[in-house]
């Protein structure tokens, strides 16, 4: 009898989503080394982002809600181990990672799939002078992809205690950024003018809360411009993750109106798959969303569409870029931090998405569901050991291979045509005459899953 081949069984779980491999993780060790390996971990995530496949919305309020991206209809809480009665912040998502923040000494890291969390080690902030204080503090989260490494960016404001005295260009900010790999904090020299420009109370209120998009490896704010500073238009402050450094990025050319847009527009800055985007909003009546399609490049701005108040709005005061559908022909907006609206880019038109519960407010967060652990050495879903011994790859694989073989003889599902025309049968579908294991896997991947879940089941019952 033919067996599987590894590569097989490796793309029928890929197309998995999480909760369906975790519990394959408990039919046996080579399945569960199989789904722990780290070349597997990235290759689903892979899958999940080229696909949109296993995308869910964070809704961010009072309290945290999450839905899937398929549906739209029903929020869940979002149960994690953080949940102080309420409050908690999510600051950004990458890959299947969210931080959860409760103050500046309760941060922790959490994968929403896994239901793993890591609590980040407390950061104290060195005030540069018993005259100041802390102020405003930024957050950004995201992947290093050089060092594969998931980073999170601070920076603290410091305000002046005496009203009286100007505040020196010495005091500025702190900027330091944790590393996951070296579960550690580490403080960022040499910062740019420019940064002291980045708070401005009514703005930040508004957009975002200060929290860094992040696109192509790097984090963005806007840096808005002030009326007080007439030389100094809105910025792209950008921190790029991989060198740590910061940098100015170029806004879109609006044309020959640009400095009365510099003067009288709004920008925000926001993601769409990836892609870093603009939205300027013009008198809360309008709102151009523009994407940088070349990373780092001014031409390659793009004006995508423009969204006009719908006529149930009194204002249209904020817009956030959400995903595309799946068909590539709308994409879902997030609007005034109450709404989500699919905007149909052909028709040019607002279509509104029923949510039945969740918060009356709220912000909205991309996640994926993935298998990404918090890897720092002692990672529960992921042994060490196991991801290091790539040496037992192949006696792994052939493994798994009798295993699934195993499988197949125990649940009755190949004895070839009799449990493959059982299994097309109960689809009414007909049955076709398959000649072997490998290509009723190949062409029925159903029939694969369909093991796995017995088999689940029967060792469930074995052992309880």
């Amino acid at each position: 009898m033919s067996k599987i081949p590894p590569d097989i069984i490796t793309d029928i779980l890929c197309k998995q989503p999480v909760k369906s491999l975790l519990r394959f993780r408990a039919i046996s060790k080579a399945c569960c080394s199989l789904i722990d390996r780290q070349d597997f971990v990235k290759m689903h995530l892979n899958h999940s982002l080229r696909t949109k496949s296993n995308l869910s919305l964070i809704l961010k309020g009072l309290h945290l809600y999450t839905m899937e991206f398929d549906t739209l209809d029903t929020p869940l809480d979002l149960n994690h181990p953080l949940y102080i009665g309420g409050g908690t912040e999510v600051i950004g998502s990458s890959n299947g990672l969210i931080v959860l923040r409760n103050s500046e000494q309760d941060l922790a890291l959490y994968n929403p799939s896994t239901r793993k969390l890591k609590r980040l080690p407390v950061c104290e902030i060195g005030l540069p002078s018993d005259s100041c204080s802390p102020g405003y503090v930024f957050y950004g989260f995201g992947h290093d992809p050089i060092k594969d490494d998931y980073k999170l960016l601070r920076m603290v404001q410091f305000k002046e205690n005496d009203p009286d005295e100007i505040v020196s260009s010495s005091f500025g900010y702190e900027v330091k950024v944790y590393s996951l790999k070296t579960n550690s904090w580490r403080k960022i020299s040499h910062l740019p003018r420019y940064l002291r420009y980045l708070f401005q109370f009514f703005y930040h209120l508004m957009f975002r809360r200060g929290y860094g998009v992040l696109a192509s490896g790097s984090l963005h704010w806007i840096a808005p411009r002030r009326q007080e500073l007439v030389d100094v238009p809105n910025l792209i402050v950008a921190f790029d993750l991989v060198k740590e450094e910061f940098r100015e990025l170029s806004l879109p050319d609006y044309g020959d109106e640009s400095d009365n847009i510099n003067k009288n527009f709004q920008l925000d800055v926001g993601v769409l798959e990836g892609s870093l985007c603009v939205v300027c909003y013009r008198d809360q009546v309008y709102a151009d969303v523009w994407m940088m399609k070349e990373y780092g490049v001014k031409e390659s701005w793009t004006k995508l569409f423009t969204v006009k108040r719908p006529g149930t709005m009194n204002c249209l005061a904020f817009l956030r870029p959400l995903a595309y559908s799946k068909e590539g022909d709308k994409v879902l907006v997030e609007v005034n931090g109450e709404k989500l609206l699919w905007y149909d880019l052909e028709k040019k038109r607002l279509r509104s998405v029923r949510i039945n519960g969740g918060p009356d407010s709220f912000g909205a967060e991309m996640c994926v569901g993935s298998l990404v652990p918090l890897n720092d050495g002692d990672s529960k879903i992921h042994g060490m050991k196991q991801r290091e011994k790539e040496e037992k790859k192949k006696i792994t694989n052939k493994k798994i291979s009798a295993k699934v073989e195993v499988f197949l003889n125990w649940s009755g599902i190949i004895s070839c045509q009799k449990g493959l025309g059982w299994f097309c049968n109960h689809l009414r579908i007909g049955a076709p005459k398959v000649k072997d294991v490998v290509s009723c896997c190949r062409f029925f991947p159903q029939c694969f899953m369909l093991t796995l879940e017995a088999e689940v089941n029967h060792s469930f019952s074995t052992y309880t």
